[in-house]
């Protein structure tokens, strides 16, 4: 029985899992093969148009990325807001790892994978914290997960 069609069937393609005490992983197919979804996540152009989910009314003013190793990243939500690290790790097109370091010894480090398999895409994201504290206090950012990502699945319409 599917009550809900469109948008939630979209939403519930998106998996979220803690993995052990200091893991999150968000996993979710794309219909768009692998070096598209890698440069809406590279780009900032585009990377702004998907990444904050529109219910929580936020406006990212500024994104700088420099998305390969040893780059650096800064997104600028006003008010003081910045989320902002370096990525550790860039193989295009299958995976960027970056630090988020606003947390300070919270801070967790970002894992995103893409597997492409016939056309389509397999994103996982693995959030690591450095204890089970962090990821509790961190109180499950993951959650905002499905929207952001049904706002990604738009935007790679638009770019197929």
């Amino acid at each position: 029985m599917h009550a809900h069609d469109g948008e939630d069937a979209a939403a519930s393609r998106t998996t979220v899992e803690r993995k052990g005490d200091r893991e999150t992983v968000v996993t979710r197919w794309f219909d768009a093969p692998a070096h598209l979804v890698f440069e809406a996540w590279s780009n900032p152009e585009l990377f702004r148009k998907w990444w904050v989910p529109r219910s929580m009314g936020m406006t990212l003013h500024d994104c700088e990325m420099d998305v390969r190793t040893g780059g650096s990243y800064r997104l600028n939500f006003g008010e003081g807001m910045d989320f902002y690290g370096r990525y550790v790790e860039v193989v295009v097109p299958s995976r960027i790892v970056w630090t988020n370091e606003e947390a300070d010894e919270h801070s967790s480090v970002t894992t995103v994978t893409f597997e492409e398999h016939d056309g389509r895409t397999l994103v996982i994201v693995s959030e690591l914290y450095p204890s089970k504290e962090a990821l509790d206090e961190a109180g499950g950012a993951e959650e905002a997960m499905p929207e952001t990502f049904a706002q990604l699945d738009e935007l790679l319409r638009t770019m197929a």
